[in-house]
């Protein structure tokens, strides 16, 4: 385990594990942290990938009392990792939140990025618009952070649980439970930029190849906002997981881990 001082004496946790393959950053959603991607960064490392994971601000193992909590400055520590370890045009794979954030890492990375991947990611927008009816509304998220206000427990139990179409096991449950319980505070205010910021340029403009993993049963992220992110794109795949809800890399794990090896590898 590794940390890298970003803002001040401010630090984010990060894992390095090498490999002789193309290196993949793996981003968690809002309120995770590394740990959500234990199914899945075995896998990459057992096919021979160089796998790096990132604690954001906020998050996990990282510092708590960040200043600034953006989504620009969770990419700017992306881009800072990525500098620290001279990691070769790596991929980054955001779930959910980590999505918006792969977005804006790859956007200022430019040609040295490999690809982005979105899993379930929220992007290019979280929340919807005038000219983009896809998602909720601020108001939906302020409701949300309201409620954890008042009962931080509760609501985030609610929130592990509408991240999966069925029912998970009790002890997955907990699991996505106990890293949402592990955010500090202040990552309520990354949520809240998540409602509010719009990456359609920054998407429209990365000409390195886009993956989109997304389920049709997406309770957070609309399956319609993953297709119109893949229409906006230049060079972008969607794989549809047909009754899959936020997470497919949990819910539908093989075909997963097969659709991302495959873009890996090309």
């Amino acid at each position: 385990m590794s940390y890298l001082a970003v803002e001040n004496d401010r630090r984010i946790y990060f894992e390095h594990h090498t490999g002789t393959g193309r290196a993949v950053v793996l981003l968690h959603g809002w309120g995770a942290n590394t740990r959500c991607w234990d199914t899945v960064a075995p896998a990459l490392r057992a096919a021979g990938h160089e796998v790096v994971l990132i604690d954001l601000r906020a998050c996990g193992k990282s510092d708590k009392d960040f200043d600034d909590v953006s989504i620009d400055s969770d990419a700017a520590d992306v881009v800072a990792v990525v500098d620290h370890l001279s990691l070769q045009a790596p991929v980054i794979n955001g779930w959910s939140f980590g999505g918006a954030v792969a977005t804006a890492a790859v956007a200022k990375l430019g040609d040295r990025a490999g690809g982005l991947v979105l899993t379930g990611g929220a992007s290019p927008r979280y929340t919807a618009t005038d000219d983009w009816p896809h998602g909720g509304t601020v108001d939906d998220v302020e409701q949300v952070l309201a409620s954890a206000a008042a009962n931080r427990a509760d609501t985030f139990r609610g929130v592990a649980q509408a991240v999966f179409s069925e029912p998970p096991s009790d002890d997955v449950l907990n699991w996505i439970w106990g890293m949402f319980m592990e955010m500090g505070p202040l990552g309520d205010n990354s949520l809240r930029d998540l409602a509010r910021i719009d990456l359609r340029k920054e998407l429209a403009a990365i000409t390195a190849p886009i993956l989109s993993l997304h389920g049709t049963d997406d309770a957070f992220v609309p399956y319609s906002g993953a297709q119109a992110a893949v229409e906006l794109a230049v060079n972008a795949r969607l794989v549809t997981f047909e009754g899959c809800g936020h997470a497919p890399f949990l819910q539908d794990r093989d075909r997963y881990l097969t659709e991302l090896q495959e873009f890996l590898k090309a």
